[in-house]
């Protein structure tokens, strides 16, 4: 067959009738702009376009040799119509190549206008890349801000925890939870938000949160009862889990980094620590159990990640289906090893099975607190709980593994270890 040169491209149409068609030749067009081209006989007359008649649609031209053309597709309504305006050219073949060929209706065409779509793998890479790289960057700032300690840490805390407040209680208005339920009002919830982010700053301060949870409860139970309309005990709960989970949990990372103000002496890195950066009595019991806590849990994301992928077959539970046992089985020996070997190199605690126990704890509040974000969010019908963190979701889906974990190692620590390890 003759070759084909097809161009699709959003034109205009006019509303005519076909007996018009024939008192026109169809003028050929560039393939940047409808006009008409320059190079025709001034015989040839341009079918007119009337301004008052005109509606965009797709239109399709095929050039194809001498003899023209004009087709309609009988499928369509006239003012939707595909038009496909052949004329025939020479020679048949063009740069020795064969023609391709037309495809009936001259609904294919052979430029194609849109981009081709990015492939799921290299989505899966791109995505990936993110990960690691704002994981590291993660990494490295909290690394230096549990290092510094005090009103910093306690300062970086507070404002996780408002932006994981407001996370929280966006997902409990979402349309998966709010069908079984009434939401708290916004109000409320700001005012939640706001009390969860003073709670570690009280803490640091005061040392005990006691008389500051039950006064914030009574204050969003009195909040709630008398707002307008009808008050719900939904309301009620969502609010008062909400200041549980985001504000008072997380507030034992403070009592563990700050609290615990025992020198680790036995810590040959506190020995050689500079005296401009606290010497040797900055690294205390605290500042070592609070490191070897966040990077079991790191390691316990990464090894049940990566476990998970290699070997996962057998699924964990149905809150998170893509969890499994293997990658689950994985992630508790990365978290126990990472335990043992920083136990050694920090010298604390003395005890080996000590080690093993604070990091089996520190895997336990890991996984129980993924789970509890991961049933939040099946329940809300979403899949992150935000956009904050590129390619992580939100900040509630970074730390969840954090929440529980820091009031388990603060209890154990206190309540467990004589002399606190040392």
């Amino acid at each position: 067959m003759p070759p084909i040169f097809s161009c699709r491209n959003s034109l205009m149409t006019t509303n005519i009738s076909f007996p018009d068609f024939d008192c026109y030749k169809v003028a050929p067009v560039s393939f940047s702009s409808p006009c008409a081209c320059p190079l025709l006989p001034s015989s040839c007359k341009p079918l007119p376009l009337p301004r008052s008649s005109l509606k965009f649609n797709r239109l399709h031209f095929v050039l194809h040799g001498q003899k023209g053309l004009l087709r309609i597709n009988k499928r369509c309504d006239l003012a939707r119509r595909h038009i496909v305006a052949v004329a025939h050219a020479e020679p048949d073949r063009i740069d020795g190549k064969e023609p391709e060929e037309e495809v009936e209706g001259g609904q294919q065409s052979s430029f194609q206008e849109d981009p081709i779509p990015i492939s799921e793998h290299q989505h899966k890479k791109n995505q990936l890349k993110k990960r690691i790289v704002f994981g590291l960057g993660i990494g490295i700032t909290g690394g230096i801000i549990v290092l510094a300690g005090g009103w910093v840490f306690t300062v970086a805390v507070a404002a996780c925890i408002f932006v994981g407040a407001r996370e929280y209680f966006e997902l409990v208005r979402s349309r998966g939870i709010t069908a079984g339920m009434a939401p708290p009002p916004r109000y409320v919830s700001r005012i939640c938000s706001v009390i969860c982010a003073f709670m570690p700053i009280l803490s640091f301060y005061f040392g005990q949160l006691d008389v500051a949870i039950t006064f914030s409860a009574f204050i969003l139970a009195i909040t709630l009862l008398l707002q307008r309309g009808s008050p719900r005990f939904a309301q009620l709960s969502s609010a008062i889990f909400g200041l549980f989970y985001c504000g008072y949990l997380p507030c034992f990372w403070v009592k563990l980094r700050c609290g615990l103000a025992v020198p680790a002496l036995n810590t040959e890195i506190g020995a050689g620590w500079p005296f401009l950066l606290g010497g040797q009595a900055h690294w205390t019991v605290g500042l070592v159990a609070t490191l070897i806590s966040m990077s079991s849990i790191i390691a316990a994301d990464t090894f049940a990640f990566l476990g998970g992928k290699a070997f996962g077959k057998t699924p964990l539970t149905n809150i998170s289906p893509k969890k499994t046992w293997e990658g689950t089985i994985m992630g508790l020996g990365g978290c126990i090893a990472t335990s043992v070997i920083l136990s050694k190199i920090l010298c604390w605690p003395s005890s080996m099975v000590s080690a093993i126990a604070f990091g089996f704890l520190n895997f336990l509040g890991s996984v129980f607190g993924d789970l509890t974000e991961s049933m939040i969010k099946r329940d809300a019908g979403v899949k992150d709980s935000g956009t904050l963190i590129p390619g992580h979701g939100g900040l509630l889906d970074r730390v969840d593994s954090y929440i529980f974990s820091g009031a388990l190692a603060h209890s154990y620590i206190k309540a467990f270890m004589p002399l606190y390890g040392v």
